[in-house]
C-alpha cells in the first residue's frame, strides 16, 4: 500500500487510489467539478489542481489523474496550485448567466462553493457570453444549458452508467452541448439522478421548481417504499407538503442513486383525498368518537361470536414496528396473528424465500456489482426493481456475464444473455444450466445431500432444442466464474423455484464458488412481514408465559397464539359467517387481490370494517370506520427490512397535518389562529392499537409494553433492532445457516399449461402498477397505455394482429386490452401488468390458464 503526504500529513492508502480520494480520507476537501465517487476520474474540469513537491510527478498535476505513490509529497495549498485553481474558475464562469438568485440549485450548487472558496468575484472579460437554447427533456428534469461548466458528470452518467443513449454531448469545444437530438422526455428511469449529480443548475427539479431552498425545507433521511430494494433516501418538506426526494448515499444499497419512481413516487403524502380526520360510517367526526366506535364493536362482537370471529390484515407496505403492534394487539385480545399477504401463493414464496436466506448465501445490491456471473430466473429489474438493474450494469462493465431466465420481453440497459423460458419449465432450465457447469468430478466430492441434490438435476433441457443449445453454452462462463449469483424473483415463478433457487446457490458454494443470492419480493416490508408471521423458534413452556430465554414481561401477553388464517380462509370464514370484523392497517386489497367481485362480496357481509391506513384507497371508501395513519415522512421513525434482509431506519421529515397548498392553494394562507393544526388527526398504528386496547380493557393506563424485547423474546432475530440506530447501514435479521433446510427438497419435474392453452402472467411495470405511486399524479402523467404481450406465434393462432384490440374472458369477467406482438417473449405466454387503467381483478386463482376460446378480436 502506498504511503504519501498532503499538506504534512502522512497517509497510507490501497494501491489504485488517487490523490484527491487520498486527501478526502484526510478530510481535505480538494476543490472538483467532474469527480464524482460513483464515476470516477476523468480530468474534464481542471478544477483539482494540486502541486506535487517529491516523487515521480513534479508540478501541478491533476489530483483525480494521479495515482497515490510511496514518496508522493503533495499540497494542496501551494501558490501555484492555488492560482491554477483561481484561473480555472474565472474561466469557467466566464459564460455564466449569474442568475444564482433564480436558480433551484442555488445554496447546494458545488460552483457557488467553488467560486467564493477560489476568490472569484469581478468579471473581466467583457465579451458576449455562449448561450443556447434550453430543452424539455419530460416531466422530471428542468434543462438550463446556460449554466453548464462542461464537467461531462451528465453524459458519463446517463450513458455509461446508466446505460441509456438519448441524451449526451453534442458539438464541441466550447459550444459542448449536454441534451438531446430533440426535445422529448428522458428514456431513462434513472433520469432524476441528472439533478443530484449535476454540480450547478443545468439539471434541476421541475416538479419543484421555485418551491425553496435547500434551507428552506424540513429535511432528513428516509427510505424508498415503492419496491423491495430499501433504497435510501432524504426527503424534503415545506409546509406540511412532501416536496422533493433524493438519493442518499448507502454502500450496502443503492450508492449514491435511485430510480425515478422512488424519486417522484411520494405523491400520495400530499393527495388531496388523503383520510386526516377519523370517520364514521362515511362522516368526519372527532377522534375519540371514531376510537370508542370502533373498540365498542370489536368488544361486542368478540363477546357475541368469540375472539375467532375477527380477523386482521396488516400490510407489506407497513413499517415494521406496524406489523409487530399489529401482532402484539392482536395477541394481547385474544385474537388469531395477523395475516399479511391477500395471495397465497405469493404468501408461501415469500416466507420461503425469508426462510431460505442466511448469511451464507445473502449478498447486498452493491455486492452483486462484484459478481462475475448472473444468472435471474424469473425477475425483471427494470420494471420490478429499477434498481437492481443499474447494479447489475456495473457488473457487467466489470466484465460479469448476465443471463435472464424468463418469459418475458425482459429489457437491461446493457448487453445480457436471454432465454425466454415459460414459468414451468424454469427450474429444468437453472437446473440444467448448474448441473453442466459443475463437471461430475466436482460433484463426486461434494456431501452426501448436494451429491443426491445434483444428481437429481435434470441433465437436459426439455423444452425447445435451440434454448437447450444456449443453455450448454451459457454453462461455460459459468463453470469458470468464481462469484457468481443467483437472483430469483417470487412473482411469476412457481413457488418450487424460490427453494431451488437457493439450493443452486448452496450446490455453486459447496463446489469452491464465491455464490450468492439475491431475491426479488413482492412490496417494501414483505420481508418484515414473514418474520412478524414466522411460527415462533420453540413454543415450550409459554402457556404460563415462559420462555426459552426469559419469562413474559408485565403486559405482554403470554400465550404463543393462535397463527393466522390464509387469506382464502378469512374469506372463506366471512361468507360462511365465522368471521364478523375485519381489521385492515395498511393494506388495500382491492389493490392486490385478484378475485374482487369475492372480494367485495365477502366484505359486504361484514358486520365491522375497521381501516387504518394513509392512502383514499377503495377500503377505506367502504370502512366502516377509518382511522388515518402517518406515511414514512410523518411523526415517528419507522424501520424496515428490504429484499436481503437488511432492517433500516426511515426518519420523521415533518410532523403532519394538511398542506397549506391544499388549505389555500391561491391566497395567503388564512390569518385564524387555531389551537391545533389542521389535519393532524393520523396516528401511527402503534399509537392507535395502545388507544383501542384502553378502550377494550376498561384501564386507563395498560401496563406498557416494550415492542422489540416482546418480539425478540419470541423471535431473537429481532434483537438487532434495538440497536438499529447504531448502524447507519441498516443491519441483516439473518440467522448464521440452517443446514437442515439445505437441499432439503429434490428438484420437482416441469408443469406446462395444456397444449390448448395459455398461462396468463400478471406482472409488474416501472410506472401504473405500484401501489403508492399510483397516488402520485406526477406517476400518472408519465405511465403508458397497458398491453398483452402476446408472441407472435400464438397471434397467428388466435387471429391476432399487432395493435388489435382483444377481448380476454377471464374466469370472473372479461378484459378488453390492446395486443401488441413480442418476439422475445415465450411462445404459451401472454403478459399482463397490474396497471390501475385496468380492471383485472376478475380471476379465480393463480397460475391462470386460458384457452383460445377465451380470447377474441374486437372488431372495429
Amino acid at each position: 500500500m502506498p504511503k504519501l503526504i498532503i499538506d504534512n500529513l502522512e497517509i497510507e492508502v490501497p494501491q489504485g487510489t488517487n490523490v484527491l480520494e487520498a486527501a478526502e480520507r484526510l478530510g481535505i476537501m480538494v476543490p472538483r467539478f467532474c469527480y464524482h465517487p460513483a464515476l470516477g476520474s476523468v480530468g474534464a474540469c481542471r478544477m483539482c489542481a494540486v502541486t506535487f513537491l517529491e516523487g515521480r510527478v513534479k508540478g501541478v498535476e491533476m489530483s483525480c489523474m494521479v495515482a497515490a505513490e510511496d514518496g508522493m509529497v503533495v499540497s494542496t495549498t501551494h501558490p501555484d496550485a492555488m492560482d491554477y485553481r483561481k484561473y480555472v474558475i474565472e474561466w469557467l464562469m466566464l459564460d455564466h448567466p449569474l442568475d444564482c438568485p433564480v436558480c433551484d440549485e442555488g445554496g447546494h450548487c458545488l460552483l457557488q462553493d467553488e467560486t467564493v472558496s477560489g476568490g472569484h468575484g469581478i468579471r473581466r472579460f467583457l465579451g458576449p457570453k455562449r448561450t443556447y437554447q434550453d430543452q424539455d427533456l419530460g416531466r422530471f428534469v428542468q434543462h438550463e444549458m446556460n449554466r453548464c461548466i462542461q464537467c461531462w458528470r451528465c453524459r458519463r452518467f446517463y450513458q455509461e452508467y446508466a446505460g441509456y443513449r438519448d441524451l449526451g454531448a453534442l458539438q464541441i469545444g466550447r459550444r459542448t452541448y449536454f441534451g438531446r437530438f430533440t426535445d422529448g422526455a428522458l428514456e431513462s428511469p434513472f433520469a432524476g439522478n441528472l439533478i443530484d449529480i449535476c454540480p450547478t443548475g443545468v439539471f434541476t427539479d421541475k416538479p419543484s421548481r421555485f418551491k425553496g431552498r435547500r434551507w428552506n425545507f424540513e429535511r432528513g433521511p428516509s427510505l424508498c417504499l415503492h419496491c423491495s430494494l430499501g433504497c435510501n433516501t432524504v426527503g424534503s418538506a415545506q409546509y406540511r407538503e412532501m416536496v422533493r426526494l433524493e438519493g442518499r448515499q448507502n454502500e450496502a444499497v443503492n450508492g449514491y442513486f435511485i430510480c425515478d419512481r422512488g424519486r417522484y413516487g411520494f405523491g400520495y403524502a400530499n393527495h388531496p383525498e388523503r383520510p386526516r380526520r377519523a370517520q364514521l360510517r362515511g362522516r368526519e367526526v372527532p377522534w375519540d368518537e371514531a376510537t370508542l366506535a370502533a373498540a365498542f364493536e370489536l368488544a361486542r362482537i368478540s363477546r357475541e361470536h368469540g375472539p375467532g370471529a375477527i380477523a386482521c390484515m396488516g400490510g407489506a407496505r407497513s413499517s415494521l414496528e406496524t406489523q409487530a403492534a399489529l401482532k402484539l394487539f392482536c395477541r394481547t385480545q385474544d385474537w388469531r396473528d395477523p395475516q399479511f399477504f391477500w395471495d397465497p401463493a405469493l404468501e408461501r414464496k415469500v416466507k420461503a424465500a425469508v426462510d431460505r436466506l442466511d448469511q451464507r448465501l445473502a449478498v447486498s445490491l452493491r455486492e452483486l456489482e462484484a459478481a462475475d456471473f448472473i444468472v435471474l430466473a424469473g425477475a425483471d429489474p427494470v420494471n420490478e426493481a429499477p434498481m437492481l438493474a443499474l447494479a447489475l450494469r456495473q457488473a457487467r462493465r466489470r466484465g460479469a456475464k448476465v443471463v435472464v431466465i424468463d418469459p418475458r420481453p425482459v429489457f437491461l440497459p446493457f448487453e445480457f444473455e436471454h432465454l425466454p423460458v415459460p414459468p414451468g419449465e424454469l427450474n429444468a432450465a437453472l437446473g440444467v444450466l448448474v448441473k453442466a457447469a459443475l463437471p461430475a468430478e466436482a460433484a463426486a466430492g461434494l456431501a452426501d445431500p448436494a451429491r443426491r441434490f445434483y444428481g437429481a438435476l435434470p441433465g437436459q433441457y426439455p423444452g425447445d432444442p435451440a434454448l437447450a443449445a444456449r443453455l450448454t453454452a451459457i454453462a461455460e462462463p459459468l463453470r469458470q466464474s468464481r462469484k457468481p449469483v443467483v437472483v430469483c424473483g417470487t412473482g411469476i415463478v412457481r413457488e418450487t423455484t424460490v427453494s431451488l433457487a437457493a439450493d443452486m446457490g448452496l450446490l455453486l458454494q459447496a463446489a469452491g464458488k464465491e455464490a450468492g443470492l439475491f431475491y426479488l419480493l413482492s412490496g417494501a416490508n414483505a420481508f418484515g412481514a414473514a418474520l412478524v408471521s414466522a411460527p415462533n423458534p420453540d413454543a415450550s413452556g409459554r402457556d404460563s408465559g415462559q420462555w426459552p430465554w426469559g419469562p413474559a414481561a408485565a403486559g405482554e401477553p403470554a400465550g404463543p397464539g393462535e397463527p393466522a388464517l390464509s387469506a382464502d380462509a378469512i374469506l372463506e370464514g366471512i361468507g360462511q359467517g365465522r368471521i364478523k370484523a375485519l381489521v385492515l392497517v395498511e393494506n388495500d386489497p382491492f389493490w392486490t387481490f385478484y378475485d374482487e367481485e369475492r372480494l367485495a362480496r365477502a366484505l359486504e357481509k361484514l358486520e365491522f370494517l375497521l381501516v387504518l391506513d394513509y392512502v383514499p384507497s377503495a377500503s377505506v371508501k367502504r370502512a366502516h370506520v377509518v382511522l388515518p395513519t402517518v406515511p414514512v415522512f410523518e411523526r415517528t421513525a419507522a424501520g424496515f427490512v428490504n429484499q436481503e434482509g437488511r432492517a433500516q431506519a426511515a426518519l420523521p421529515l415533518h410532523l403532519g397535518g394538511t398542506p397549506l397548498a391544499l388549505i389555500s392553494p391561491d391566497i395567503h394562507p388564512p390569518r385564524t389562529w387555531l389551537d391545533h393544526v389542521p389535519g393532524s388527526d393520523p396516528r401511527t398504528p402503534a399509537e392507535i392499537f395502545q388507544e383501542l386496547t384502553r378502550a377494550l380493557s376498561g384501564l386507563s393506563n395498560p401496563a406498557p409494553v416494550d415492542l422489540w424485547a416482546w418480539l425478540s423474546r419470541q423471535n431473537p432475530i429481532f434483537i438487532p433492532m434495538r440497536s438499529l440506530a447504531e448502524h447507519p447501514e441498516g443491519v441483516r435479521l439473518l440467522p448464521e445457516a440452517r443446514p437442515e433446510r439445505d437441499f432439503a427438497a429434490l428438484p420437482a419435474p416441469p408443469s406446462a399449461p395444456a397444449p390448448d392453452q395459455v398461462e396468463l402472467l400478471l406482472v409488474d411495470w416501472t410506472f401504473g402498477t405500484e401501489e403508492l405511486a399510483s397516488y402520485s399524479p406526477l406517476m400518472r402523467e408519465v405511465e403508458i397505455a397497458p398491453v398483452l404481450l402476446v408472441h407472435p406465434e400464438d397471434a397467428g393462432k388466435l387471429g391476432l394482429g399487432d395493435g388489435n384490440r382483444a377481448e380476454v374472458h377471464l374466469p370472473k369477467g372479461s378484459l378488453t386490452i390492446t395486443v401488441k406482438l413480442a418476439g422475445a417473449l415465450a411462445p404459451g405466454v401472454m403478459v399482463l401488468p397490474r396497471h390501475r387503467q385496468l380492471d383485472w381483478r376478475k380471476l379465480a386463482e393463480t397460475p391462470v390458464y386460458l384457452s383460445a376460446n377465451r380470447i377474441d378480436q374486437v372488431q372495429g
